[in-house]
């Protein structure tokens, strides 16, 4: 296992960053105490340091597990958990992106996770009714306080995010040091403003759902029905025509390489940026063991190649009209490639 910064800052993470939504059973599906503990041992004995949970993870059983496991060895852990999403039905204030949320929702959490210090917190998702200058003023006091040492976010426009942390840089707070998204061969779409943001904010990406909820295992390819392809919105995208042949060069490269599907989709999406990290979850320390293969997988060009062209999206508008000679040619003087290979340079 290798190591990365996260985002602009200090702070050492694991190159895999594991998932923890399956830990517990309250869900109707995931996995028990032991099971859990397998994982964990897993992913730690692999050189792992970078774990991502949630208050709402598993109804808390999430974290309580995790804060049983880590227990000796909390130093080591960098610990990752969440707020905004409700924990209870009928609270006015149980959910959302405020500051009494932020302050209870932490509180809860490092008591589950029986911990002084929340390594990396994230705000969950954007609601659209808390002003931005109560959220990065309410992280900023909780990292001053000593009980937050790095804040995050996830699930949110990326205008929101660029707002958030021009305005907390302006004003001395504290800024978002990573972002985390859906992201896979069969959700590229990130690509159009969050990713750029993120790398022109020094923003760390964690991915989640790398492999679109296991569809790029190859585990859809002879379902032989498509009976269940509208049951839900996220079965649709990730069993429809597109996905299906997106997973189907995966496997294919897979069957070539002599490796899995599973460690194809998540090497691509390593071989994206020196920045993103893929969160993987796992049912079992087996599924786990096969996904942290995926370490010793390289793509080549031409296999990278093979998988961005089966998986192109559109960028849509500015990007793809941005993007075309003519205007490239107008706004810098028939210069452009040269100009950009000395940015980079």
């Amino acid at each position: 296992m290798k190591y990365k910064l996260l985002g602009r800052s200090g702070l050492r993470v694991s190159e895999i960053c594991l998932g923890t939504m399956t830990m517990g059973e309250e869900w109707g599906y995931g996995a028990d105490a032991a099971e859990s503990y397998r994982q964990y041992k897993t992913f730690v004995d692999a050189g792992g340091n970078f774990i991502d949970t949630a208050n709402r993870y598993t109804e808390g059983t999430s974290e309580r597990l995790l804060g049983s496991f880590m227990k000796d060895m909390r130093q080591q852990i960098v610990m990752a958990t969440k707020y905004s999403l409700r924990t209870a039905l009928g609270g006015v204030n149980d959910g959302g992106n405020h500051r009494k949320n932020m302050v209870e929702s932490l509180e809860s959490s490092l008591r589950r996770l029986d911990t002084d210090y929340v390594d990396v917190f994230y705000l969950h998702a954007w609601d659209f009714t808390t002003p931005v200058d109560e959220v990065m003023r309410g992280l900023d006091d909780l990292v001053r306080s000593g009980k937050v040492l790095y804040v995050a976010i996830s699930d949110t426009p990326a205008w929101v995010v660029s707002r958030a942390n021009t305005m907390a840089e302006l004003r001395g707070w504290s800024r978002f040091i990573g972002c985390q998204v859906e992201y896979s061969l069969i959700q590229r779409t990130p690509e159009r403003d969050l990713l750029p943001m993120a790398d022109a904010l020094e923003l760390g990406v964690t991915a989640w759902a790398p492999l679109a909820g296991g569809a790029l295992t190859g585990k859809y390819l002879n379902a032989g029905s498509n009976d269940d392809l509208g049951r839900t919105k996220a079965v649709s995208i990730r069993r429809n025509e597109r996905s299906m042949a997106i997973t189907q060069k995966v496997v294919d490269i897979a069957q070539e390489k002599g490796c899995t599907a599973t460690q194809v989709a998540l090497s691509w999406l390593r071989q994206q940026g020196s920045c993103t990290i893929p969160i993987v979850g796992a049912r079992t320390a087996d599924q786990l063991k096969d996904s942290l293969g995926c370490v010793d997988v390289v793509l080549s060009a031409e296999e990278l190649a093979a998988l961005n062209t089966v998986s192109a999206i559109e960028l849509g508008f500015p990007h793809d009209f941005l993007a075309t000679e003519n205007v490239r040619n107008l706004t810098t003087g028939n210069q452009y490639h040269n100009l950009i290979q000395r940015k980079r340079d």
